[in-house]
């Protein structure tokens, strides 16, 4: 099997644990060249190694997602104590979600099920994990 044939690695068990652990994502869209963001709940599913989110049509970002499915995001411990900084910036692909992601994001947020939901799933390709808990600017790095 050659190198693009093989599998990825599994994620780190620590950026998996830190994804599981928070709900909010900053998701990066472009289009002609202006920047965006925007925040949304999310439920990460380990398994498939993506994070569901739910975003309407008509926003600014889902619009540029259609257009531009490359993506970045960062999901972020908000701390003042240097010593437990931890960040994640992501880069990978967005789709529409499927019934297991409606699954998964509904277990996380059943309240959501009240709402007319439009779900995307966000795969990455690029993880880079902060972690001043495993020494000050530890980085993790997964690539697919």
């Amino acid at each position: 099997m050659s190198a693009r044939q093989q599998q990825p690695t599994e994620v780190d068990e620590r950026i998996a644990r830190f994804l599981g652990r928070h709900h909010v994502l900053t998701l990066a869209t472009a289009a002609d060249g202006a920047p965006y963001c925007a925040n949304a709940f999310y439920a990460y599913d380990k398994g498939r190694n993506r994070l569901v989110f739910t975003s309407d049509l008509s926003t600014r970002h889902a619009r540029e997602m259609l257009a531009e499915r490359r993506v970045a995001a960062s999901v972020v411990l908000e701390t003042r104590i240097v010593g437990k900084v931890q960040g994640l910036q992501l880069c990978g692909t967005v789709a529409r979600g499927d019934e297991e992601d409606k699954r998964r994001y509904l277990h996380r947020f059943p309240y959501a099920a009240l709402a007319e939901l439009t779900l995307w799933a966000l795969v990455p390709d690029y993880l880079k994990f902060t972690d001043n808990t495993l020494g000050f600017g530890k980085k993790l790095i997964w690539k697919a």
